[in-house]
């Protein structure tokens, strides 16, 4: 007999995968209840089942709204599967679809659990005897995405921080007043080496007494990013080139991210991860600086080394950067995920209110010395 676990579709989507991925629980087929508004959610959650071999099928209802229509549909299916082991997930879907699936399935004897959102604990609603469970296997970055719509998702670093290039962040950070200035020089020239040489412009007379650019250039070479080469700068690769050009915070950042993973058990720490959504016959690509999952919520670290320009409401740089990061956070995580600015320079005080009222947090220039500590907070909070 084949087990069947039937899901309701709706914008909830992480409870209809978390069973899934549970060896314990994983169906030999999935059934959604689905809505024609919610035809893409489910092409989506499709794309996570039948890699794990679950077969798929759906059964459309007109209206999920309608209670009377929804339980006529799903004592249809119960009667065409009368004889196969029907299990019902009754977590997501409108709360009609839940009652009028919860009623059928009752007055069938058919089980019904549910999952806590949160803490991916399984919760037998009926039989009332089966004790409830923690689903042993909790998702990961790239099935989050994918549950959200993403078509594509590629970590293009799936490292952690080695030693040196830990070492040389913590150092910028530590003495950030200091190395601010040069820090901006050395991005311009890193901007301007993205050729096959990875070559720089020379570095002229200018900069011949700016001891702290010279220093800055020590710590980068040191680290086996760059080395000179008369008055250029030549990059190890392209990748050291990104990390001199501002790519250092985002690994910062993400170190204090895998740190944070040690104290506070997080899902998943990703870093530089590009998400392909389809968007009519196009694609659009998105890209996150950092990202991690804890209690199943979607946590976004935009990083950003240049000075955010202020000027009038419509060239304000800041603003920008906090409405693009607002827009992602809702785009790629629900209405639960967060997001937060990550910023080697100071940031305006209206942009600050700006942040705090789109529920953004941030950590700019010298606080960014307690970044860690501040994300733990930001997660102990429930912010």
């Amino acid at each position: 007999m084949n087990s069947i676990h039937l899901v309701l579709i709706s914008a909830q989507a992480v409870p209809n995968i978390t069973p899934i991925l549970d060896e314990r629980f994983r169906p030999d087929r999935v059934i959604m209840l689905v809505s024609r508004d919610m035809e893409a959610r489910a092409a989506s959650l499709e794309q996570i089942y039948r890699p794990r071999g679950v077969k798929v099928g759906r059964w459309p209802i007109d209206d999920a709204w309608d209670v009377e229509h929804i339980r006529n549909r799903v004592v249809e299916l119960l009667s065409e599967f009368e004889q196969e082991d029907i299990t019902l997930n009754a977590t997501g879907g409108t709360k009609p679809m839940s009652i009028a699936a919860y009623e059928v399935f009752r007055a069938f004897d058919k089980p019904i659990f549910y999952v806590h959102p949160e803490r991916d604990r399984l919760i037998w609603m009926h039989p009332g005897d089966r004790d409830s469970v923690d689903l042993a296997d909790r998702i990961k970055l790239k099935e989050y995405l994918q549950a959200y719509g993403a078509d594509e998702v590629n970590e293009t670093y799936k490292f952690g921080v080695p030693p040196s290039l830990r070492d040389l962040t913590s150092e910028l950070i530590e003495h950030i007043g200091a190395y601010a200035p040069a820090l901006g020089s050395l991005n311009y020239f890193a901007a301007f080496a993205r050729n096959a040489q990875l070559r720089s412009p020379e570095v002229d007379a200018d900069f011949n007494g700016n001891h702290a650019f010279w220093e800055l250039l020590d710590l980068f070479q040191q680290a086996g990013l760059l080395r000179r080469d008369g008055k250029c700068l030549v990059f190890a690769d392209d990748n050291a080139r990104f990390i001199a050009n501002g790519g250092w915070l985002e690994l910062y950042a993400y170190a204090c991210c895998l740190n944070v993973k040690k104290s506070l058990a997080l899902q998943d720490v990703g870093h530089s991860i590009e998400v392909s959504r389809r968007h009519g016959k196009n694609s659009v690509l998105n890209e996150m600086d950092v990202a991690f999952l804890k209690d199943n919520r979607l946590y976004l670290l935009e990083c950003k080394t240049k000075r955010l320009k202020g000027g009038d409401r419509r060239h304000d740089e800041g603003a920008e950067v906090l409405y693009k990061l607002d827009s992602l956070r809702d785009l790629l995580g629900g209405l639960q995920a967060k997001a937060m600015l990550v910023s080697f320079n100071p940031l305006k005080p209206h942009n600050r209110n700006r942040a705090r009222e789109l529920n953004i947090e941030y950590c700019c220039h010298q606080d960014l010395k307690f970044l860690e500590q501040k994300i733990a907070q930001w997660l102990e909070n429930g912010r």
